[in-house]
């Protein structure tokens, strides 16, 4: 039985993963509406990665006799001026998440939750490919600006990588 500290801030997290998925579902609902398909896709594959994220921490507290609790989902941003803006947010978010698992991290070395820090340790690797991912299209992005053959070749290039 993991310790109830521990088990509050995975449910915490558990929560926070959701929101993610939630979020980029609404960030790829705006590109879908500007016909920003391949961005879009990109979102929405990032919405299915976060809610397997909040799947492994589902079945974690569950297999170690916890229990999940599950709260409201805050309504996620639906507007934005630029794509820039779009992966800006998106890498301020990411880092959010991974300060969040960090904290847990922390926590489970403190109470001697050895089997939460490994669970975790998956997360703290996974957290840097999500950062440096969000990092490289928001430089893109900068580099882009306005200029729409550069907005579509980016929309394409996320589009391919998605199929």
């Amino acid at each position: 039985m993991i310790p109830k500290e521990i088990q509050n801030a995975l449910n915490k997290q558990l929560n926070l993963e959701l929101y993610s998925a939630y979020y980029y579902l609404s960030i790829a609902a705006y590109l879908e509406d500007k016909k920003f398909d391949g961005m879009a896709a990109f979102f929405k594959v990032q919405a299915q990665e976060e809610l397997g994220h909040a799947m492994k921490f589902f079945n974690y507290i569950a297999e170690t006799g916890g229990r999940v609790i599950l709260e409201s989902i805050s309504k996620p941003q639906t507007d934005y001026k630029n794509i820039e803006e779009i992966f800006q947010i998106a890498l301020n978010h990411e880092k959010h998440v991974t300060q969040s698992i960090h904290n847990i991290v922390d926590g489970a070395i403190k109470e001697k939750d050895h089997a939460t820090k490994v669970f975790l340790d998956w997360f703290v690797n996974e957290q840097v490919e999500e950062e440096a991912t969000m990092d490289k299209y928001l430089h893109m992005a900068k580099m882009i600006g306005e200029n729409p053959q550069g907005l579509f070749m980016l929309n394409a290039e996320l589009g391919k990588a998605q199929s």
